[in-house]
């Protein structure tokens, strides 16, 4: 039974990605408000969103990912250097 050697690793692993899925829930959760109070007009003139407001959510949300990614980059990098030295 040499199996049993796996186990908190395996732990540690979950708490990350439990961490990192609160994290990306967290940014989700700000990027549609943000995006929500620039892009939609409050008065909701009518049901399904219109061109202009379609537009601005995408532009908002690729905006968003875009800096998320160039953050995960970086600490990625970091991460890597850290663990490196």
């Amino acid at each position: 039974g040499g199996m049993g050697g796996g186990m908190p690793a395996q732990s540690a692993n979950l708490d990350v990605a439990v961490a990192e899925l609160d994290m990306i829930t967290d940014v989700f959760n700000r990027i549609v408000s943000s995006c929500h109070s620039k892009c939609i007009n409050p008065r909701y003139a009518e049901a399904d969103l219109n061109k202009g407001e379609s537009v601005c959510i995408d532009r908002c949300v690729a905006k968003f990912f875009e800096v998320n990614k160039k953050v995960g980059e970086r600490m990625q990098t970091m991460g890597g250097a850290a663990a490196g030295g």
